[in-house]
């Protein structure tokens, strides 16, 4: 015999609870996926993106060991601000004992100037020299002349011929040591005027080690090179550094950040350079930031690899590749702020912005 099922009041009220609680929820459902049909059929979205931003090395550029230093991780930093400081004494050495040889290379480039001036005086001499040996040989050639002719006619003894004619001699070969010594004492002085030159040349071989020696000095004192963020700290005080040595990370922040979407190739047909787009960071979901586009890899991601893929081998399976699209993140200076490299990210780029 079976029995009648009987249903209380209580029973009834669940019952109706539960029918308009599974309405309710079947409705918000409903909206939810309306909406979300809505947004992706006006919006290209993708949660594969990154902020990134300029994170450059400081690399030291002189040896030795650190003496000081003045910053720590995570320290904001400005340009010009001492960050470590190398043990500069033998590079100041180095520096003293070329200022000492330039000192000397220009005290014998002015012995050679005075020296060209004495050799230019003595030479004016013995030009001098010359004319007046001249004139006593053009008078003895005379007196030869006029004795020969004189003996002649016997007017004069054959003595007196022989005595003016060996004058004469020696005033021609007194002449010609004349111009020897002046055609000498300008050899000297081309000599003297060369060795000036290479007092010069010296000199300046000096000058640039100097100020060589001078940026050898400098860089044992390692300052921001603008203004930033310190990062990760590879040295400390007391440590042998080599030249090239990475010693710190600094986060530049003079430039923009910029947020590296990687979106699917058959998604950015409808993006064009100045689209405007909206993303989340992981971090603070319930703020809204702001971007542009400003520039599209020319190639997919995978082309960058290390081994890019070879369809041409016959194992090809079609994959949908993925583009880097570039934003430049826009807004209140505070606000980006909050970003940091690596973030992960959500964009959302509207289509038709045109």
């Amino acid at each position: 015999m079976k029995t009648k099922k009987t249903y209380t009041v209580t029973d009834k009220l669940i019952t109706r609870i539960t029918a308009w609680i599974a309405g309710f929820v079947s409705f918000l459902l409903l909206i939810w996926g309306i909406v979300s049909l809505w947004d992706v059929s006006k919006n290209e979205k993708t949660n594969d993106a990154q902020v990134q931003e300029y994170i450059n090395p400081v690399i030291s550029r002189a040896g030795g060991f650190i003496t000081e230093i003045r910053y720590d991780e995570n320290q904001p930093v400005k340009k010009g601000d001492t960050l470590l400081i190398i043990d500069q004494r033998e590079y100041t050495i180095q520096q003293k004992q070329t200022e000492a040889a330039l000192l000397n290379a220009k005290a014998q480039l002015a012995v050679w100037q005075a020296k060209v001036q004495t050799l230019g005086k003595s030479a004016k001499v013995n030009k001098s020299a010359i004319a007046v040996a001249k004139a006593t040989m053009l008078k003895e050639q005379l007196d030869y002349t006029r004795y020969r002719e004189l003996v002649k006619t016997e007017a004069a003894t054959t003595q007196k011929l022989e005595k003016t004619e060996a004058d004469h001699s020696i005033a021609i070969a007194r002449t010609q040591a004349a111009k020897d010594h002046y055609d000498a004492s300008l050899s000297e002085i081309e000599d003297a005027v060369a060795q000036e030159a290479v007092a010069r040349a010296e000199i300046e071989r000096l000058e640039a080690l100097l100020d060589r020696h001078k940026l050898d000095v400098s860089y044992t004192v390692i300052t921001a090179p603008y203004n930033g963020i310190m990062g990760r700290r590879t040295v400390e005080k007391g440590q042998m550094i080599d030249v090239g040595q990475v010693l710190a990370y600094i986060v530049n922040g003079e430039t923009d950040k910029w947020v590296v979407a990687n979106y699917k190739e058959t998604q950015i047909g409808v993006m064009t350079l100045g689209d405007s787009a909206e993303f989340t960071a992981d971090a603070y979901p319930d703020i809204t930031f702001k971007g542009v586009i400003i520039s599209f890899s020319p190639a997919t991601g995978s082309s960058f690899s290390l081994l890019p893929p070879d369809n041409s081998t016959g194992n090809y399976v079609k994959i949908v590749q993925r583009v880097p699209v570039r934003i430049r993140v826009t807004g209140p200076e505070d606000k980006i702020q909050l970003l940091k490299a690596g973030m992960n990210v959500n964009v959302s780029i509207a289509k038709d912005q045109k």
